[in-house]
């Protein structure tokens, strides 16, 4: 009943959005008469916030159709080169024929979509042949597709990287460093010749009990049973679905948005003002950034509550007790393929320490092949994406890679 009655209020909201839509387009052709009507800026300030707080937000569109190399703007081909009920493996492909190294970027899987990682990819791919992990919301798969575990989704990055193949490099942020460094441990047990080259963990909890933050601390605050209880419900007649259990993703942005509610109740304000004073380049800014911000998608039930388990209350890496499909992980295994870890200083999502406790679960990794970076006074956001993310961390990691080849 939660989620149907969520639905039913955010519809029942959409209705509303074609008033403030026209309103909008009334009072923008009233300020072009009436430049400096402080009633008028004041209004056009109210339907576009009404405008954009009534719509809903969909999926966003990666729009990396060409990206400039050394002055010249080359085309991007973006290419579905695997079909996964909960997740297609994404190729942006150049078209200038030279070979670059290979990259599958790991996108999130923790209630924003992989779009979340545009800039990300943007940076990477001037010097990268690079694909990416476009998880599907799971609302949109039927139950006769089966379930989506967390060993579901070692399989996945395993699959995947074998279809980059020998000499490839892997990249994941936040929440999938944890299956990216399980799965590089068991095919390099296995000598899988498609164990990566190198492996690079962005702001990933591997090891939760350092430096916890309120985001660990919630995740053992109640028994397993209450996150069941409270945030697990099915999905409602309309979507394809419907009947699956999910963390839904308006729970999830719930949870995100009230870990820094003053901060986005002051961008609203602001935002407010800019459209009210004509400040077009702010107003964009903003709109770029909570379209994306506030597009999220549902997680199965049994990702959520196995990640939960054996991540944020059972410490199974840091433990050394991690499985999969039932048998033990050896981190010790991986020798050969290089590590990189990266984390922000003000990061509340990920603490520093948590991605870098990676280095002491793989003891076995050469010193000369291992690298640990603090990224100064960005959080988590910016960790990945951003103007630091392009200027120092991105060279940082193209300059991993280039040594790990």
């Amino acid at each position: 009943m939660l989620y149907q009655s969520f639905d039913l209020y955010q519809r029942s909201l959409q209705a509303w959005n074609p008033f403030f839509e026209l309103g909008t387009d009334f009072i923008s052709h009233s300020t072009k008469l009436l430049p400096n009507n402080p009633a008028l800026t004041a209004l056009k300030a109210f339907f576009e916030s009404g405008r954009d707080a009534t719509k809903i937000y969909g999926k966003p569109d990666f729009d990396i159709t060409c990206i400039n190399i050394d002055g010249k703007e080359q085309s991007i081909e973006q290419v579905i080169v695997e079909r996964k009920p909960f997740c297609n493996l994404l190729h942006f492909r150049h078209t200038d024929g030279v070979e670059r190294p290979r990259m599958l970027l790991i996108a999130a899987l923790s209630g924003h979509h992989a779009t979340m990682c545009k800039g990300t990819v943007k940076a990477l791919l001037p010097d990268h042949d690079l694909y990416l992990t476009d998880w599907q919301d799971a609302r949109n798969v039927a139950l006769d597709q089966g379930n989506f575990g967390f060993d579901d989704y070692v399989s996945y990055l395993i699959e995947f990287i074998e279809t980059l193949g020998a000499n490839s490099h892997v990249v994941a942020i936040c929440q999938p460093t944890v299956q990216a460094l399980m799965a590089t441990a068991i095919m390099s047990e296995q000598q899988n010749p498609a164990t990566p080259n190198s492996l690079t963990l962005i702001a990933g909890p591997l090891d939760v009990r350092i430096n916890p933050n309120e985001l660990d601390d919630f995740a053992t605050k109640y028994p397993s049973q209450w996150y069941e209880q409270n945030l697990i419900t099915e999905v409602p007649i309309g979507y394809a679905g419907v009947g699956r259990r999910v963390y839904p993703g308006f729970l999830q942005l719930r949870s995100f948005m009230s870990m820094n509610f003053p901060q986005h109740v002051a961008k609203y304000q602001k935002f407010f003002e800019d459209v009210a004073v004509g400040n077009k380049e702010a107003v964009e800014d903003h709109r770029r950034f909570y379209d994306e911000y506030l597009s999220v998608l549902d997680l199965t039930a049994e990702f959520f509550l196995e990640t939960m388990d054996r991540v944020f209350r059972e410490h199974h890496l840091g433990r050394g007790i991690a499985t999969w499909r039932g048998e033990a992980v050896n981190l010790g295994a991986i020798s050969k393929t290089a590590l990189l870890t990266v984390e922000g200083e003000d990061d509340d999502i990920c603490s520093v320490g948590q991605t870098e406790a990676a280095h002491a679960m793989c003891p076995n990794i050469p010193k000369s092949k291992r690298k640990s970076f603090v990224q100064p006074k960005v959080g988590h956001y910016g960790v990945f994406n951003g103007s630091k993310f392009r200027q120092e961390v991105a060279p940082l990691i193209t300059d991993f890679i280039r040594a790990a080849d």
